[in-house]
């Protein structure tokens, strides 16, 4: 139980610092860090499937391109950033209505939707469920990791030609 709550601080702690620092490189590790903590909670609760996904994806994968995206970019100074703020204010100036507009609607409307779902399957072997169960979504995890690892390479190969 104390290595739940210490677990639960930490993690915390590091969304905490992935939000409140200044430096978008920080807070992409920082991004890092709360889900590598938040996989180990994953594990502890007894649900690997999940755990590894977080681990491989929003870890791994998310991590990495963000990371690379920051390196690659360079900060806008003052007077670009309120030119930007003032080219999106005219062009977006009715999006706020539209919002409004359509959250007032949809309070007024009722849908009711009646899935039927299907009963939970009690699977105790992850390679079972892994291999057998979940191929679909082991082979979407294996194109997200290759397209973001090609990503990668690609935008470092455009920034060596540049």
């Amino acid at each position: 139980m104390f290595v739940n709550i210490v677990i639960l601080i930490g993690l915390v702690c590091a969304a905490l610092w992935t939000v409140m620092t200044r430096s978008l490189l920080r807070s992409a590790m920082g991004l890092a860090l709360t889900s590598a903590i938040l996989t180990i909670a994953m594990f502890r609760l007894n649900s690997p499937l999940a755990a590894v996904f977080e681990l491989s994806v929003c870890t791994g994968l998310i991590s990495v391109v963000f990371i690379s995206a920051i390196t690659l970019t360079h900060p806008l100074t003052q007077t670009e950033v309120i030119e930007h703020m003032k080219a999106r204010m005219r062009r977006f100036w009715y999006l706020p209505f539209l919002v409004i507009s359509i959250g007032i609607i949809l309070s007024f409307v009722r849908i009711k939707f009646n899935l039927p779902l299907p009963g939970a399957e009690a699977e105790t072997d992850v390679r079972n469920v892994l291999w057998g169960l979940r191929k679909t979504d082991l082979l979407g995890q294996v194109v997200l990791l290759l397209t973001g690892v090609f990503g990668v390479v690609i935008l470092f190969k455009e920034s060596n030609k540049k």
